[in-house]
């Protein structure tokens, strides 16, 4: 499941493009539940993809510098560590 919330978020259609009008202190906010793929990729000459994607074919894709991604994958080892999650 794939759920976006777009607070006070303004678009515009125009000649089949899709422009954001309005103040640019706006935010917006992506959850994607239950990923069945993830997969982690190089992008570019210096970021680091990672790519979740639902059984639906809802696709969340995040460039990451590289310190960013060691700081995930170190996440993630201290929750394996610590956390019940992954028993």
């Amino acid at each position: 499941m794939l759920l976006l919330d777009l607070d006070d978020l303004t678009f515009e259609l125009n000649d089949g493009a899709i422009e954001h009008v309005g103040a640019s202190d706006r935010t917006a906010e992506v959850k994607l539940f239950d990923a069945d793929g993830v997969e982690a990729r190089e992008y570019g000459d210096r970021r680091v993809k990672l790519v979740f994607e639902d059984e639906e074919g809802s696709e969340v894709t995040i460039a990451l510098a590289p310190s960013q991604a060691s700081e995930v994958a170190r996440g993630i080892e201290t929750l394996e560590e610590e956390s019940r999650v992954f028993e």
